[in-house]
């Protein structure tokens, strides 16, 4: 495979939500319906869910996309759905998204 194929066939989300103390187990309830629209909306290949070994209210997401201006739509269409505002009272901060660049190596 060419390097540059590689490199071009997917672009790689961490999303990391910072919830309170005692939320993320709540959080992770609520995704397990939230991720069947995450999944079916256009342009997402995948999207595995994680917490950190060492905070379980740190909930993770690795999600795959065709672009980034697909997964840039998805989160317009969340944001106009009200996500934010439904996430707000559980989060501690603000999302860390991390874009991961992949290698050929």
């Amino acid at each position: 495979m060419r390097e540059d194929a590689f490199e071009s066939s997917m672009e790689t989300l961490i999303l990391t939500f910072p919830c309170k103390p005692g939320a993320g187990a709540g959080l992770l309830e609520e995704l397990k319906t939230a991720l069947i629209d995450t999944r079916a909306f256009k342009g997402c290949l995948s999207v595995l869910t994680y917490t950190s070994s060492s905070n379980p209210d740190e909930i993770i997401l690795i999600e795959e996309w065709d672009e980034k201006a697909s997964q840039v739509a998805y989160m317009q269409w969340r944001a106009e759905t009200g996500m934010r505002e439904h996430l707000a009272p559980i989060l501690a901060g603000p999302l860390k998204e991390e874009w991961l660049t992949p290698h050929a190596i």
